[in-house]
């Protein structure tokens, strides 16, 4: 290392937290050409902010997040605070001269993506990045089957099937949080885990989606304001009394999709399907009993299909159609050193975890800052998927009525 990077995190919780341990831990398995230092927190409350700086091992805190921007010292700006502040601090932090590092979904409106991805062009012509945290991308076995996608292994890709299932909302009395409201988080299910999955089948078929038709549902209408869940597996009721306030967001979220051709600009790399782009099918919900991080995708080609599983995430599914009817999926372990990220961890069978994903941002992201790139994925790519997002809702809205991207 050359020199120091010094971070400041802009919220604490639950990203604020798995970003705090990945600064941390990426200088300590990668060679990386800057040092990360974790040198300013900034939370809206200074006593929930001072523990989370002692917990997460941040040097000093602050209570609004300009007065960090406003640091001479503070190289990177990390927001992983709710949606609807994204606009600000990025657009703010850019301006000042700091690269930018922004949880997804980039932003709660195309109107605000794209204003961020204006100032991020005009400050990258200055040397000053920003990057979108989509960290599946990270995740080893799907950044294998990109390669394998990439090496032409699977041929023309046909069909993407992406699902996200999770079960934490399924109870009717879990409480009211932010994600739950509009205003706060821009959408539900919709740009809180089906945004990764836009992001990911984009970036693997290396095209992005043209158009779709759409159906969200909010099955809960109404959610206890500060309540807790009670009885056996946190499920139970809760009295009349207990004020509930109005779910704003959906619950779920379906829609079919059809990828642009590599004939009409929708494809970064490969070839074209033979009668155009990919078709795709889409399904995020929190409303899965039993599935708690079932990130789900598959493709199938004209030679091949690959399929991945987050809740199995250290293994890939592979078909070969050279290997024969016979053959059926092979099972890739992917901890091998040859695996994408994979050589700087533990030996081979010894699998990765979630928190690794954001480890390997925080290498892409320092190395491409240290080498005066652009990195991926740039605010540019997540303004791509929120426009995807916008028109799955504007499709959800008039009756399912296909919506071009």
């Amino acid at each position: 290392m050359t020199g120091t990077l010094k971070v400041g995190l802009v919220g604490y919780s639950f990203m604020g937290a798995a970003h705090s341990q990945a600064w941390r831990t990426a200088p300590r398995f990668f060679d990386l050409p800057l040092a990360p230092q974790l040198t300013a927190l900034a939370g809206r409350s200074e006593s929930a902010a001072r523990a989370a700086a002692t917990k997460l091992g941040w040097e000093s805190v602050h209570t609004d997040w300009r007065e960090l921007i406003e640091r001479d010292d503070i190289d990177v700006v990390d927001i992983c605070s709710p949606g609807n502040t994204h606009a600000e601090i990025a657009i703010a932090a850019l301006e000042a001269g700091k690269h930018v590092l922004c949880e997804k979904p980039l932003a709660n409106t195309v109107a605000e993506a794209e204003q961020m991805t204006e100032v991020a062009s005009d400050a990258a012509a200055r040397g000053v990045y920003s990057m979108c945290g989509f960290t599946y991308r990270r995740t080893p076995a799907l950044a294998l089957a990109k390669r394998m996608v990439d090496d032409g292994r699977l041929g023309s890709i046909r069909h993407v099937r992406a699902q996200y299932l999770q079960d934490w909302l399924s109870d009717e009395n879990a409480p009211m949080t932010w994600r739950l409201d509009k205003s706060a988080s821009g959408s539900g299910s919709l740009g809180d885990i089906g945004a990764h999955s836009i992001d990911a089948a984009q970036w693997i078929t290396g095209r992005t989606i043209s158009g779709v038709s759409a159906i969200l549902e909010t099955f809960v209408k109404e959610r206890p304001i500060g309540g807790e869940l009670v009885g056996l597996g946190g499920h139970g009721a809760i009295g009349d009394d207990v004020p509930r306030g109005k779910v704003t967001v959906d619950d779920a979220a379906i829609f079919t999709a059809r990828f642009g051709s590599a004939h009409d600009g929708g494809t970064r790399d490969g070839g074209a399907a033979p009668d155009g782009g990919p078709i795709g099918v889409f399904e995020a919900t929190r409303f899965a009993l039993g599935r708690k991080n079932a990130m789900r995708l598959e493709l199938n080609g004209t030679l091949g299909s690959v399929a991945f599983d987050f809740e199995d995430m250290n293994v890939l599914q592979y078909y070969g159609a050279a290997d024969g009817p016979d053959a059926g999926f092979r099972r890739i372990m992917v901890t091998e050193p040859s695996h994408p990220y994979v050589g700087n961890w533990w030996p081979t069978g010894h699998g990765l975890g979630y928190e690794h994903g954001f480890t390997h941002q925080v290498v892409d992201f320092v190395s491409a800052i240290a080498e005066g790139r652009q990195p991926e994925p740039s605010f540019a790519d997540a303004l791509q998927v929120q426009k995807v997002l916008a028109a799955v809702e504007a499709s959800a809205a008039a009756e399912s009525r296909w919506q071009s991207v």
